[in-house]
């Protein structure tokens, strides 16, 4: 499965989701379900997986998590907040350089419309 087809049934599961639940839940609420839904239609799913950063042969593990890693190919950040600031798509984007993985979507499930709410950062695809 590539990484565009996988995004297509994340993109899927969130609208549902939001147009079940609508905005305003925590984070973890969300992802929760997110994770629940997406296991439950096959997809390989690592959730609040600690991302190591390497320096000089340094293995450094110093707290950077990811909400949720999909098939070893999507990481997914979730957020429920007022608006996105740049900060949260360059730590994305930061995520996807440590981890060599080339797609990320950043879904602020805290939007009237989810579709405005998803933001597709790439890294090298």
């Amino acid at each position: 499965m590539t990484e565009n087809e996988i995004s297509k049934i994340i993109v899927d599961v969130s609208y549902k989701i939001h147009t079940k639940l609508g905005p305003g839940l925590l984070e973890s609420v969300y992802e929760a379900i997110l994770y629940h839904e997406l296991v439950k239609r096959g997809l390989s799913v690592e959730r609040q997986k600690p991302i190591p950063v390497i320096w000089d042969d340094v293995f450094l593990d110093i707290g950077f998590r990811t909400d949720l890693i999909v098939e070893n190919k999507v990481i997914i950040e979730i957020k429920s907040v007022e608006q996105i600031s740049r900060v949260h798509s360059k730590q994305l984007l930061t995520y996807l350089r440590i981890t060599k993985i080339k797609l990320g979507l950043l879904i602020n499930f805290n939007e009237g419309l989810i579709k405005d709410g998803i933001t597709r950062v790439v890294c090298g695809l």
